[in-house]
């Protein structure tokens, strides 16, 4: 798992404040902070018709997205998923060192990104969650 700054911690807290839901996983993505809750968790994170998610934005000034953490290394597909949502890709192999996801054509220029930012981004989070490397074909 990655090191918590003081910035993260803010935002954890800010969370915790605002909806009264506990994390230890923020991180960032595409310019949005996720945030990773226990399943039974979501619904009150995020509140009645988002009024957290939005009460927190508009603190910040940032996205936020609330999504649910894994239950098992099944759940890998669903959980990048949610992060990359609304961007979709074909399926997720674990492999032994490496996380390779499949996507096609501009679906896959979307992932990896300008200046292949969202591809350093996404490994970063893929190497904190599963401890393996991120590779997209």
């Amino acid at each position: 798992m990655a090191i918590i700054n003081m910035q993260t911690m803010r935002y954890i807290n800010l969370l915790d404040r605002v909806s009264r839901v506990k994390t230890m996983w923020c991180f960032f993505y595409n310019n949005t902070i996720i945030f990773v809750v226990p399943e039974r968790l979501v619904h009150q994170a995020v509140g009645f018709n988002g009024k957290n998610v939005k009460a927190i934005q508009q603190m910040l000034g940032k996205r936020i997205k609330v999504v649910q953490e894994m239950r098992g290394p099944m759940d890998a597909r669903r959980f990048i998923q949610d992060i990359v949502d609304p961007l979709s890709f074909r399926s997720v192999e674990m492999a032994p060192t490496e996380v390779i996801l499949t996507a096609g054509g501009a679906n896959k220029a979307a992932l990896i990104g300008r200046n292949k930012v969202r591809l350093a981004e996404l490994g970063s989070i893929v190497e904190d969650v599963f401890g393996k490397q991120l590779r997209i074909v």
